[in-house]
């Protein structure tokens, strides 16, 4: 639903997903107080130039992008490579209130064994790649739906009127005959697992009344095997492999936040 754009853009971000909001003159109206939850996709692994520890967390990230060009109250980026649902329950929610009144998060692609799988589709037959994708799929079907609930439940639980958006992921290759590395049938299995995760997460989103943003169609023409460099191949080092640059995450995710959430535009 887009609210009439009679607001500030910093009033219309904090807008609850049930309605529009009414403008108000007072300070208190305008507060943004936006905190940005999940994995090595959320933290910027990939873009390069991070912050102090382990968290692989990118000034080149899209919750730092879209918090840097708003007026924002105050930002807590949590976001953290490696993450699962269990971590973020367990170790970014803490800095959550009734004050907060945004979150963005991607998370799920760790438990489904992204890593493991990536590895297996690089130095294992298709064969085996195609068995990685497909038991990564099974768990996406049958454990990764309750865990998600969970985790958005505790979400809302303590944000209980944030807007709360839910990004996805990409879709690693272009699928093209001519391209260095996995064959063509890795390629598209894994580009097949890509898309499950996709449904999955957008259904638990959808369960919670969440926002969810497929970033998808934005990266779709630029994944690898396109030349566009929105996406890391292999890297040395290893973990930034597979994940978006600075490039991904300005042209994709960003674009992709925007159009989940008109309001939060500058």
């Amino acid at each position: 639903m887009r609210v009439p754009r009679l607001c500030s853009a910093a009033v219309a971000a904090v807008a609850f997903v049930s309605g529009p909001v009414a403008c108000a003159d007072n300070k208190e109206a305008a507060e943004v107080h936006y905190v940005a939850l999940g994995d090595s996709y959320a933290s910027g692994t990939g873009a390069g130039a991070y912050e102090a520890g382990a968290c692989k967390r990118s000034r080149y990230a899209y919750p730092r992008l879209w918090a840097a060009r708003q007026t924002v109250t105050s930002f807590k980026f949590m976001a953290c490579s490696g993450a699962r649902t269990t971590g973020v329950l367990a170790n970014q929610l803490g800095v959550l209130s009734p004050a907060t009144t945004l979150v963005t998060v991607t998370v799920g692609g760790n438990d489904a064994g992204f890593g493991r799988v990536m590895e297996t589709c690089v130095l294992r037959s298709e064969s085996d790649c195609r068995k990685a994708v497909s038991d990564a799929e099974e768990y996406m079907a049958t454990t990764l739906p309750d865990r998600l609930d969970a985790l958005y439940r505790a979400i809302r639980g303590k944000a209980p009127t944030a807007r709360v958006v839910v990004l996805g992921y990409p879709r690693l290759y272009k699928i093209v005959d001519n391209c260095a590395g996995m064959s063509r049938g890795k390629r598209t299995a894994l580009n097949r697992g890509a898309d499950s995760l996709v449904t999955t997460v957008a259904a638990a989103a959808s369960r919670a009344r969440f926002v969810f943003s497929d970033v998808r169609d934005e990266f779709a023409g630029h994944e690898l095997c396109s030349g566009h460099r929105w996406l890391q191949a292999v890297t040395i080092p290893i973990d930034d492999s597979y994940h978006p640059t600075a490039r991904g995450h300005q042209l994709g995710y960003l674009p992709a936040l925007d159009s989940a959430d008109p309001r939060a535009k500058g």
